[in-house]
């Protein structure tokens, strides 16, 4: 247990997870606040605030404590033109991302965190799960480790979004000071050092990471496949049950998370913005 004069914070296990009560995230944060609530984050890696009221202009307005937004998704038109930085997450418009993934990995530098808003939320289901990625690489064997640390792997995200990107003639929204015009595959590593703790992590993910750069397609999808294990283990993991006007925070260079498409025809709309981040490096320094 964390506490303030007015805050509350609650671990939700003993690796990931956080819940977050006594404040409203509508008014504006003190530096020392916005200190406490990073240090949460990545000390915990998914932070939970229930039951806030917030508006896309005050979620906004909250995820600009911690860095510089991006737009709303390199491929994804934002919800709207005054809001070019929010994604809107709708079920009846056939978005969903019921698949572990980490946000946004086929680009050079992905975001550094996520900011995730419910909206409307299923009468049943519609949970999201997060887990810990360093978690995941600490529960490797030392062998494994030690060879995957010296490993490249290749992201990239056409198989869920290029047939947006065509839609839109090629053309996406301004990501880190271009406009996205198409998926060459980027290389980051398949460990990643974290650029604030130090710590080690698995950067690698079944949404985006298409093969380790150097080995066969039949090693590479074996090996995938082992560290992909790994995330399913419920000691790594923490679940959430929406509520409307939950607001989760999530570090995006340790975590990855999966949203359950268990609701049937129920509508599920959730707001999303990230910060933008900066080029993952692994532990012998290669980015």
């Amino acid at each position: 247990m964390t506490t303030t004069t007015t805050t509350r914070a609650r671990a939700l296990g003993p690796v990931i997870g956080a819940e977050v009560h006594g404040i409203d995230l509508r008014e504006p944060l003190s530096p020392s606040q916005v200190t406490t609530l990073w240090d949460l984050v990545l000390a915990h890696k998914v932070v939970f605030f229930p039951g806030q009221a917030l508006d896309s202009d005050a979620q906004i307005a909250f995820a600009q404590h911690f860095g510089t937004l991006t737009s709303a998704h390199p491929v994804v038109a934002p919800v709207d033109d005054s809001h070019p930085e929010v994604w809107q997450i709708d079920s009846y418009q056939e978005v969903r991302n019921d698949e572990w993934h980490t946000d946004v990995t086929f680009v050079e530098r992905p975001p550094l965190a996520g900011i995730l808003r419910a909206i409307s939320v299923p009468e049943v289901g519609g949970d999201t799960s997060w887990t810990d990625l360093e978690a995941a690489y600490q529960g490797l064997s030392k062998p494994i480790q030690d060879l995957i640390d010296g490993l490249t792997a290749i992201h990239d995200g056409s198989r869920e979004f290029s047939g947006i990107l065509a839609q839109r003639e090629g053309a996406g929204n301004v990501w880190d000071g271009e406009v996205f015009t198409g998926f060459a595959g980027v290389e980051h590593p398949v460990v990643r050092v974290h650029p604030e703790t130090g710590r080690k992590s698995l950067f690698v993910n079944p949404g985006f990471t298409v093969a380790i750069k150097g080995l066969s397609r039949v090693e590479s999808s074996h090996l995938l496949e082992l560290l992909y294990a790994q995330f399913a283990r419920p000691e790594h993991q923490v679940r959430h049950r929406w509520t409307a006007g939950d607001l989760v925070v999530w570090d995006n260079r340790n975590t990855a998370h999966y949203a359950n498409f268990d609701y049937g025809d129920f509508r599920r709309i959730m707001q999303r913005v990230t910060l933008g981040g900066d080029r993952p490096v692994g532990p012998h320094g290669r980015s």
